[in-house]
């Protein structure tokens, strides 16, 4: 039996670590471009896996792969964090951390729904309520005090963060059909990304080596959003039958990080968050309630 207990202690501990990310993101973007950013993170996630898998003593294991099993994790790596971060970090560059950081919060609402065609999984009443509920805050949070007139200044920026929620729901999806030991196929994926982040570096970026800060921010990123965070998350959906038990969870994260994004980066946050992070909440506690069918009298 899954142990449910444990598989929401490791999401919400790294819930709580990818709050950070949207702080993390537009300060080292102040010191170098996107995909500058990408390739000192990814390089920093990788070379974490990798320690990971030889203290596990499972390094060997990356070499006694089929072909289609290196062609997966190519695959893998392009959707994750290639094309994933790419579009995420270009979406950073363009709008406030706290429009950006709501909209790429969507994604499990899109996993939950792709995962009804793609893994077979019912897709329940309740939950479809509970993610109705969210993302109605979601909303909120990303109308900035503007409720009724929802105007979109940066269509793009908008596009490129609600699309790098597709793009995230799609990794892990596919990451599901491969039934490789996961921080082995993070491991490869993060690896042979770079080649794809490299090609970009060559033809839209240069390899000019940024501020001292701007490594450091780069650093932690590649540590806590992409390497270590990836590894309670993976833990924690391996413990549940179900990818929607887990994925409403993530909404927490936003009251997070939108704090972060207030204290750090002194962006001030509107008053239709604090009525987000309510529908938000509500969402959750909806999703976990039991319903109870009522016994007829007589």
């Amino acid at each position: 039996m899954k142990n449910t207990k444990s598989a929401y202690f490791y999401a919400l501990s790294a819930i709580m670590l990818w709050s950070t990310a949207a702080v993390g993101f537009k300060i080292a973007l102040q010191y170098m471009d996107f995909i500058q950013l990408l390739f000192i993170s990814s390089s920093v996630s990788v070379i974490i896996l990798l320690l990971v898998l030889i203290a596990q003593h499972k390094f060997k294991m990356l070499f006694t792969y089929s072909k289609k099993e290196y062609l997966s994790s190519i695959f893998l790596g392009f959707l994750n964090p290639f094309a994933y971060y790419m579009v995420l970090l270009k979406a950073y560059s363009i709008l406030p951390a706290q429009l950006a950081q709501p909209l790429n919060y969507t994604w499990p609402i899109i996993l939950v729904l792709l995962s009804a065609p793609l893994l077979k999984q019912k897709l329940k009443l309740k939950s479809l309520g509970a993610i109705i509920i969210s993302f109605t805050g979601v909303y909120f949070i990303a109308s900035s005090n503007n409720i009724l007139g929802f105007k979109i200044e940066q269509p793009f920026g908008i596009f490129l963060a609600t699309g790098s929620a597709v793009i995230w729901a799609l990794f892990w999806i596919f990451n599901v059909r491969d039934m490789r030991p996961e921080i082995a196929k993070l491991a490869l994926s993060f690896t042979f990304s770079l080649f794809f982040t490299v090609l970009a570096m060559i033809f839209f970026s240069d390899f000019e080596i940024p501020a001292f800060k701007g490594i450091l921010a780069a650093t932690y990123i590649g540590f806590f959003e992409m390497g270590f965070t990836f590894i309670l998350w993976l833990k924690a959906l391996q413990m549940v039958d179900r990818s929607d038990k887990i994925s409403n969870l993530v909404y927490i994260s936003p009251f997070f990080s939108l704090t972060w994004i207030h204290f750090i980066l002194k962006e001030n946050i509107y008053g239709t968050t604090i009525l987000g992070l309510g529908f938000i909440i509500l969402g959750i506690i909806f999703q976990q309630y039991k319903f109870k069918a009522q016994k007829p009298n007589g």
